[in-house]
């Protein structure tokens, strides 16, 4: 039987839940979380080795913290990458790994979509907010598929602990885009200054920092803090020519400019005095922007600095030889904040001294407009990989990277024949549909032991891991993106969409929900919405009396319209 909206908003006074005060559960204890996230970026620092330049921030949190030597990303690119860090799941495996799912429609065929995580499977973002922490993310939100408005308290250029409840802990995320792949484009400079609020509202501490436009060259306005004529390490496979030098000179100016901006960060966290209570975690999000790194599950695409800082000198100085993969992330972080990590991450709690991971794993399929499919494992000295379009190229002209002037120039000189064997070898035009490299002795990967017939036991053991993983995970590298495509849509020619919330009674109560399973439910009260946060609704407080917006989302699913609510008094 129907019930009468009138009766419905009578029985919602007495029975609506929300979490409205979540935060009073938060410990006082609870340490706040700050991630200081560069992108684009191999350990071409101090503590890893690279003398090149100075970085004294970096240096400082890593004279204070934990350096991590074995740090991997889930894939050589950014939005993949992402995924894994924002649940704790591989993206493969809920079809998160092509780069992007919404762009590049034309060249493909394929309409747009959005990977679908696992029915009920939360943000970390989302997961700290319920255990009491504010969380804020500046400013990258790039995840595969769009994050519900449950998953953060603030999400954008202004947002900041700053803005939180007093003594709230926070979570809080900064983003660096100086060192991107873009960065090393011509004309050279700065980028376009846009009002980021680092400092939030304090006045004197307003800065402008770089966003991804370009309008100057390093000869007016470009902030250099490296000497152009300072000869840097090129790597095996690149020449060793001007251009190069000059492209590499940007990596490093960039890197030195970050780390000026991480600076002001933490001199912001100490000003505030929230030093001495923060977990500070420092790295990149997924390897260096040069050819032949980005966008590879070669070490040189995979392979990140990481560096974390604990409060009151724990650890600091300590050298750390583990391995840890993207998908570890989400569930240490919840350790170190002392929340439950949900059963369904694939990740460990990388703190845990008791229980040590064996290998690594990565992925690689879409970049752009082109199609490749590649699965690889790593241990501590072998990296495995699998190659499933062993006739096809290595090397994908994907445009963006051809804006760099050392990929141009490895083009032409790889044209005229003029690279040596080592720097040739992306440019080959079949694969090797195995390869094996002894990465402790050969680190660059140049040296495929996959045919050699003493390496057969370890190829055998290494393809057993990678097979057991793919299966652990539901990847099947032979599905084409458009039948994944298929099974994220149940097969519907269209991406689902959650079913807007309303009030319904369940044992006699009034609450809201959605049909749409796994969809999460966002409340405001309708009143200054530009600047009130959207609340998690969860059968923990009451609500009061007034007119809220509701919105249910399942994540990889279209958003729902906003429904009003009106809320009487009883």
């Amino acid at each position: 039987m129907k019930m009468k909206p009138s009766v419905l908003k009578v029985l919602a006074t007495l029975a609506l839940m929300l979490s409205c005060s979540m935060q009073a559960s938060a410990s006082s204890e609870q340490p706040n979380i700050l991630w200081l996230v560069i992108e684009d970026m191999s350990p071409l620092l101090p503590m890893y080795g690279d003398d090149s330049i100075e970085t004294p921030n970096i240096s400082r949190l890593a004279d204070e913290g934990v350096v991590y030597n074995n740090v991997f990303s889930t894939s050589g690119v950014c939005a993949p990458s992402r995924a894994a860090l924002a649940t704790g799941l591989y993206p493969n495996g809920f079809g998160a790994n092509n780069m992007r799912t919404s762009s590049n429609t034309e060249e493909t065929g394929l309409p747009k979509y959005e990977a679908v995580p696992p029915q009920n499977t939360k943000m970390l973002s989302q997961l700290l907010r319920e255990a009491g922490y504010y969380t804020t993310n500046n400013y990258k939100n790039d995840y595969q598929f769009k994050a519900p408005k449950t998953a953060w308290d603030e999400n954008g250029i202004y947002a900041h602990w700053r803005n939180r409840p007093s003594n709230q802990p926070f979570f809080s995320i900064f983003n660096f885009t100086t060192t991107h792949e873009s960065g090393l484009f011509e004309p050279y400079g700065i980028r376009k200054l846009e009002q980021r609020h680092y400092f939030s509202n304090d006045a004197d501490k307003i800065s402008a920092l770089p966003t991804d436009h370009r309008i100057k060259t390093d000869k007016d306005s470009t902030p250099i803090h490296v000497d152009p004529e300072t000869k840097f390490p090129v790597p095996p496979y690149l020449p060793d020519t001007p251009i190069v030098q000059r492209d590499l000179w940007k990596v490093y100016n960039n890197l030195a400019e970050t780390d000026r901006q991480i600076g002001a960060i933490l001199d912001v966290l100490e000003d505030d005095g929230l030093l001495d209570n923060t977990i500070i975690v420092f790295y990149s999000d997924h390897g260096g922007p040069m050819p032949r790194q980005k966008r590879l599950i070669y070490d040189s695409g995979l392979k990140v600095p990481l560096i974390i800082r604990f409060p009151n000198g724990k650890k600091a100085g300590t050298i750390e030889e583990r391995l840890v993969s993207f998908v570890d992330f989400a569930p240490t972080t919840l350790a170190m904040a002392g929340v439950p990590i949900p059963d369904y991450m694939q990740g460990d709690n990388f703190l845990d001294t008791s229980d040590e991971r064996e290998y690594i794993y990565a992925a690689a399929d879409r970049f752009d407009g082109f199609t490749d499919t590649i699965r690889a494992v790593r241990d501590h000295c072998y990296k495995y990989i699998r190659n499933y379009r062993p006739n096809d190229p290595y090397y994908l002209p994907v445009a963006y990277r051809e804006k760099i002037p050392s990929m141009r120039e490895l083009l032409a000189l790889n044209a005229e024949g003029k690279l040596n064997e080592a720097q040739s070898q992306w440019f080959r035009q079949t694969k090797d549909a195995y390869e094996l490299f002894n990465v402790c002795n050969d680190p660059y990967e140049l040296s495929n032991l996959a045919y050699i017939k003493n390496y057969q036991n370890k190829r055998n053991e290494m393809e057993s891991a990678l097979n057991n993983w793919l299966k652990d995970i539901g990847d099947d590298p032979s599905r084409t993106e458009r039948q994944l495509i298929a099974t994220l849509w149940h097969d519907e020619s269209t991406q689902p969409k959650t079913n807007p919330p309303k009030l319904v009674i369940e044992d006699g109560k009034a609450v809201i929900a959605s049909e749409t399973p796994g969809a999460f439910i966002a409340f405001r009260y309708k009143r200054d919405t530009t600047s009130q946060n959207w609340q998690i609704y969860k059968e923990a407080q009451p609500i009061k009396p007034g007119v809220i917006e509701a919105v249910a989302h399942r994540p990889g699913y279209i958003e729902s319209a906003t429904t009003m609510l009106t809320i009487e008094k009883n």
